[in-house]
């Protein structure tokens, strides 16, 4: 029973390091690409509270929203936003990362947005 308990503390902290070295991956990349000019806004990822409708069987206890917060100067139509994630969800190997992490739920906002966009993540996974 006790070895039990000490493999789920140890699997929570293995856990909560790689979704945070995730996250780290995420903002140094959109960080780089910002400033060299690659792409014009700036993407800053955390983690949220997520959408208990998108929960798969992966999902994490809480806070199972990937959240991505877009610093553009200006107001985002729901079309900018729409690309933005399209984007995002094209690549499948962030999908999976994201789902293997216990994630089931992308958000994106605008800067200056009062609504935002979700996607479920288990709905974008390409599988052979």
């Amino acid at each position: 029973m006790m070895i039990n308990t000490w493999n789920k503390i140890v699997d929570w902290f293995r856990d909560k390091n790689d979704r945070n070295n995730l996250l780290r991956y995420f903002n140094d990349s959109a960080k780089m690409a910002f400033v060299s000019g690659i792409v014009p806004t700036y993407l800053k990822s955390k983690i949220s509270k997520g959408n208990s409708k998108y929960k798969h069987r992966f999902s994490h206890f809480f806070n199972t929203g990937f959240r991505v917060e877009i610093l553009s100067g200006q107001s985002l139509t729901k079309n900018e936003l729409q690309f933005i994630g399209e984007v995002i969800l094209n690549d499948n190997k962030l999908v999976r990362q994201l789902v293997v992490l216990g994630f089931d739920t992308l958000e994106l906002h605008g800067e200056r947005d009062s609504y935002g966009l979700q996607w479920q993540l288990v709905s974008y996974m390409e599988l052979n």
